[in-house]
């Protein structure tokens, strides 16, 4: 029996023939967090946590704050002393189900982590119990380095709508990096990472996007997640002005070649529709500094 991936994830594992190194590589998930991830964590001044709402969308959410924010109780427990941004749905959702997953990510290193639980509020904070702990590779991830940002003077915004505007649109249509939430149904919630060159996610039109899906670490987490529960929840930074937009709608996995092969690089697409989009300006407390793409990225990103 395999208590680290669910039917999904298995199910994934084996259309794209990896099963038996997905089991390899999966033994490095952990139930508890070792020293350098406990380390890693506290440095860290911001994260992406992945939740659920009432309707079981799952939305990817962002948390600041100055190190060490999030420190580690103990091998299991993480306490986070942060609050999300009044418009977006996270408390609203930990309410509705405790289930998160959390991605630390340093654009500057390369380095990634995730931590999946079960998640309590309390005043200002909540604690997360850990059972999926793992790093991932560096792949696709840009360079970039942040410094704090001056308060702004105006309060965050936010515009809630169905679709994408022309000006998101466009935002999109030229992003290098975006987080992506998934969550199964029994097996819990999932953040991850997604990135390419400018241009790597296809704007189809005002609702839908095509992401393709490059060469990973073969566990399939996102895919195994969209597998088993069609939704997912997306997140973009606008790494030149502190906007963010949130999206969350319905997703699926193409497998069909002929489609594939208009997008280089990809081995599969994730094709995205949009149910609800927030966006939310004076957002991000920090500014960014490009240094440069990952070499791991596919040099063109399509081939239509």
């Amino acid at each position: 029996m395999n208590n680290v991936f669910h039917a999904g994830e298995l199910a994934v594992q084996r259309q794209a023939g990896v099963a038996q190194m997905a089991a390899r590589v999966g033994r490095s998930i952990k139930p508890t967090i070792l020293p350098a991830a406990a380390h890693f964590l506290q440095e860290r001044p911001f994260a992406i946590v992945a939740s659920t709402d009432s309707k079981k969308r799952p939305w990817a959410s962002l948390l600041t704050g100055p190190p060490p924010f999030m420190h580690t109780l103990d091998e299991q427990t993480l306490r986070i002393q942060a609050l999300p941004l009044a418009s977006d749905p996270l408390l609203a959702n930990l309410q509705a189900r405790g289930q998160v997953g959390l991605l630390a990510i340093d654009f500057a290193t390369r380095r990634r982590m995730r931590l999946n639980g079960t998640a309590v509020w309390h005043d200002d904070e909540f604690i997360i119990h850990a059972n999926q702990v793992y790093a991932n590779c560096p792949k696709y991830i840009q360079e970039r380095s942040l410094s704090m940002r001056p308060l702004a003077s105006d309060p965050p915004e936010s515009s809630t709508t169905t679709a994408l505007s022309t000006e998101q649109v466009d935002w999109i249509a030229t992003a290098d990096t975006l987080f992506i939430a998934t969550a199964h149904p029994k097996g819990g919630a999932d953040a991850s990472h997604r990135g390419g060159n400018k241009g790597f996610v296809h704007v189809q039109n005002s609702q839908q996007l095509i992401i393709p899906d490059y060469s990973g670490n073969m566990m399939f987490n996102t895919l195994g997640n969209i597998a088993a529960n069609p939704k997912a929840g997306l997140l973009f930074f606008d790494f030149e002005s502190n906007r963010l937009l949130q999206l969350t709608g319905q997703a699926k996995i193409v497998w069909d070649d002929a489609q594939i092969a208009h997008y280089a690089g990809a081995e599969r697409l994730v094709v995205f529709n949009t149910e609800q989009v927030i966006e939310t300006k004076n957002a991000l407390p920090f500014a960014w500094t490009f240094h440069s793409y990952s070499p791991f990225n596919p040099a063109k990103t399509s081939l239509a």
